[in-house]
C-alpha cells in the first residue's frame, strides 16, 4: 500500500484511518431518513437494520464520513444514495441546516453518543425520501416506523451509540416528538 493518501477519492488506508482515528475526530453526516404526508408532517421514520461500529446489529441511521473536498450535501447525498439506493430521491435544500450536533465519543457516558472507534462530531438532518428505497451494501434491512414507533421501548432496544436520542431529536426537531 502507498504512503499517500488517495486525493481523488480521500479515501485512506485502513492504516491510515486507524491512525487519525486515535488522533484527531473525524466529521460525520447522520441523515434521518423520514416520509411525510401531502402537508409535509412526518410520518414515518427509516431505520436501518446493520452492524454498529461496537459490532452488534442494530437499528440505525444513514450515516458516514465526510470525505476532503466534499461539501456536506454531497457527503448526505452519497450516504443516502450508498444506505437507501439510487432511487430514494432525498429531498435536500441547496444549503442544509443540521438540526443538531451529535459528538460521538469512545467513553458513552460523555454524551450519550457513542462510537468505539474513534471521536467522531456527526452533523445531523432530517431527510424527507419520495422515492423506492432498497437498502444496500452493508445495511441488512430498512423498516419504517411511525413517530411514536422509533421512540418506543421496543425500537429504541434495537438501537446502539445514541441513535434512539438522537431520533428523539429529529423527531422533537419537526415537531413530531410524540
Amino acid at each position: 500500500m502507498s504512503d499517500q493518501t488517495d486525493t481523488r477519492t480521500a479515501w485512506l488506508s485502513p492504516e491510515q484511518i486507524a491512525a487519525v482515528r486515535s488522533q484527531v475526530p473525524l466529521i460525520y453526516v447522520d441523515a434521518v431518513p423520514v416520509r411525510t404526508d401531502h402537508s409535509g408532517v412526518v410520518t414515518h421514520v427509516g431505520l436501518l437494520l446493520r452492524q454498529a461500529a461496537d459490532g452488534s446489529i442494530s437499528r440505525m441511521v444513514v450515516s458516514g464520513r465526510v470525505l476532503l473536498n466534499e461539501t456536506i450535501r454531497d457527503a448526505l447525498m452519497r450516504h443516502l444514495e450508498k444506505d437507501l439506493g439510487p432511487m430514494a430521491f432525498p429531498r435536500l435544500p441547496p444549503e442544509p441546516s443540521p438540526f443538531t450536533v451529535a459528538e460521538y465519543f469512545t467513553d458513552p457516558d460523555i454524551t450519550g453518543f457513542y462510537d468505539p472507534r474513534h471521536h467522531a462530531v456527526g452533523l445531523a438532518y432530517v431527510v424527507p425520501v419520495t422515492g423506492e428505497c432498497q437498502p444496500t451494501e452493508e445495511a441488512l434491512d430498512l423498516a419504517w416506523f411511525t413517530p411514536a414507533e422509533a421512540v418506543s421501548e421496543k425500537v429504541k432496544a434495537e438501537m446502539t451509540g445514541g441513535a434512539d436520542r438522537l431520533i428523539r431529536l429529529a423527531l422533537a426537531s419537526v415537531g413530531q416528538l410524540p
